[in-house]
């Protein structure tokens, strides 16, 4: 009986050892080539005075210093139709990579480009064409006519 219980745990041992010798290792991936695929670029003050506008520097003149159109989404992390605009935003960024930016601004956090803006209604929408008015529409749109917009407001098509 003792033989064949020590075979059994020999046989299973044996075993183990063998196929843990025939199982390759993969190389893990190198965490710094991980690419990111948010296209969406969160502005504080600061940020926006530099990239989108300078109304401290030039409060009479609205001039936009951006070299593409943009978007802006002025939002809140709790505002559920906020919540539903921001993946069609992500998606929207990456589909038009290159041609537009997508910013974004969280109002509790910037008030006071809230208040310049005078937002009252979340999420509240800017789009600003190159060389041309921008324009701010409030509540969440679908997909289909912020692509809309893009088109014909952002990239005259």
């Amino acid at each position: 009986m003792k033989t064949i219980i020590l075979t059994i745990l020999f046989s299973a041992v044996f075993a183990t050892s063998c196929s843990a010798k025939t199982i390759k290792e993969e190389p893990t991936p190198d965490t710094n080539k991980i690419e990111n695929k948010v296209k969406t670029i969160h502005l504080t003050k600061a940020e926006f005075l530099k990239k989108v506008a300078n109304y401290e520097a030039n409060p009479s003149e609205w001039k936009y210093l951006g070299d593409k159109p943009a978007l802006v989404d002025f939002y809140t992390d709790w505002c559920g139709p906020c919540k539903k605009v921001a993946p069609i935003l992500e998606e929207l960024a990456n589909e038009y990579d290159g041609e537009i930016y997508v910013y974004k601004i969280d109002t509790e956090s910037e008030q006071e480009l809230a208040s310049v803006f005078g937002i009252r209604s979340i999420p509240s929408l800017l789009f600003i064409p190159m060389d041309e008015q921008s324009q701010m529409v409030a509540g969440a749109m679908p997909k289909a006519n912020l692509k809309d917009a893009i088109e014909k407001v952002l990239l005259k098509k």
